[in-house]
């Protein structure tokens, strides 16, 4: 088919990757129809912590990982927590995810997750641009909180790391944080500031500004849940929802966490798990960030958005239950009362909800081996909302035949994990 003729497209997952995917391939004219089984953003790319983070080249598989899980899954302290009962069906994709643990899978995932999000503020404003979605955007440093400089020196393979892929970054003591950002006075003892990235002021109203500004311009936006695929000859036909059969010339699939449902039927041999999240969320804070805080010893995220202060990071290995765990929560508030017990607030908001985990911390991104008109995007570990715009800006140019100049093998949906 080509690229110049209109196509008719269903795009499934209404979060920031099938948004985003929507909206270049409607500004390439093309018919577009977006379905998601709730509505748009209504799970990660809502519940993330708004840092659109170009500099999160690291991922969580470093050279010592294995020393340290096993203390820290038995520790209330530490932001790794498991199901123990869903163990016995963890145990295939730990034993895939945990052998990435060394430097040199380090090196190649820090590659692939570079050509991804070196440019991200510029992805989302160029996504953004003449729609209402461009208020919730703002491009500033984010910055990472250390105990002390002893603390930050541990951190030397991460930060070399990004070094090495031209992370923009400037070390900063105790003084320095408190003048760039008087909130931090007496807080650390160290800390970085990372150029370059961004912050979103409301995940949730941002992912929604652009999902109506796709149907505003003739997008049309369908509430169903994908069931199945009719796949004749390496080409879908049709897909089966709750609700019937649905038809396209082509099919694009960023339905994150819940992805893994179908992977034996597209030929993915890449293992996935829900990395369930947590966030809380301070109503009407006393206290605003001047830009988006990592605090390092925590691993958590610290952001000022839209009358709130939203605390967002943990690790639970625990499947696609809906049910929350209590422990991660109190970590976090427990956290945030050790950081800043001088903050005040109305309220305290919870959320949890499915990031999308690869075996090689990489997504998926291009074509189904099974069926070379369903096209994939999902599996973006902790960097959804980063990588969302040019995730769906390079679906969009693989669909309509538009050169991207990037080799996406790092990437395949078939590749050896």
């Amino acid at each position: 088919m080509s690229s110049n003729t209109v196509q008719n497209i269903l795009v499934v997952g209404a979060g920031i990757v099938g948004v985003s995917t929507a909206i270049w391939l409607q500004r390439a004219g093309h018919k577009v129809t977006l379905m998601d089984r709730e509505g748009p953003s209504a799970g990660a790319s809502y519940g993330n912590a708004g840092v659109i983070a170009s500099g999160s080249l690291v991922p969580i598989t470093v050279p010592g990982l294995l020393r340290k899980a096993p203390g820290m899954l038995f520790s209330s302290n530490q932001p790794l927590f498991l199901r123990w009962r869903y163990l016995p069906k963890l145990l295939p994709f730990l034993k895939d995810y945990l052998k990435h643990a060394n430097a040199e899978s380090v090196e190649r995932i820090s590659d692939g997750l570079a050509t991804l999000l070196h440019d991200a503020p510029d992805q989302h404003l160029a996504l953004a641009a003449g729609t209402l979605a461009e208020k919730y955007i703002d491009t500033m440093d984010y910055l990472f909180g250390y105990a002390d400089k002893a603390a930050f020196d541990a951190d030397h393979f991460g930060w070399g790391v990004r070094k090495s892929r031209g992370v923009e970054f400037e070390p900063l003591d105790a003084k320095a944080l408190a003048e760039y950002d008087p909130a931090l006075k007496g807080r650390f003892n160290y800390g970085v500031r990372c150029k370059n990235h961004g912050r979103i002021s409301d995940p949730g109203a941002y992912v929604t500004a652009l999902a109506d500004h796709f149907t505003d311009n003739g997008g049309t936006f369908l509430q169903g849940e994908l069931k199945s695929f009719l796949i004749q000859n390496d080409h879908c036909l049709q897909i089966q929802t709750a609700e019937g059969p649905i038809t396209a010339d082509k099919f694009v699939i960023t339905t994150g966490a819940w992805s893994s449902s179908w992977a034996e039927e597209l030929g993915i041999s890449v293992p996935m798990e829900s990395e369930r999240g947590y966030h809380i969320e301070f109503v009407n804070p006393s206290i605003t960030l001047k830009s988006p805080l990592m605090v390092a010893g925590g691993k958590f995220v610290v952001n000022s958005m839209n009358g709130r202060l939203r605390c967002a990071g943990v690790i639970e290995f625990g499947g696609l239950s809906p049910d929350r765990s209590q422990a991660p929560i109190d970590l976090l508030k427990n956290q945030m009362a050790e950081l800043f017990p001088d903050l005040e607030y109305d309220r305290i908001d919870e959320w949890m909800g499915h990031r999308p985990a690869t075996a090689d911390s990489l997504p998926i991104i291009g074509v189904s081996p099974k069926a070379k008109n369903i096209y994939l995007g999902y599996g973006h570990h902790h960097i959804g909302l980063t990588g969302g715009p040019k995730t769906g800006r390079w679906l969009a140019s693989l669909i309509t035949g538009t050169p991207i100049n990037t080799d996406l093998t790092a990437y395949a949906a078939d590749r050896k994990v």
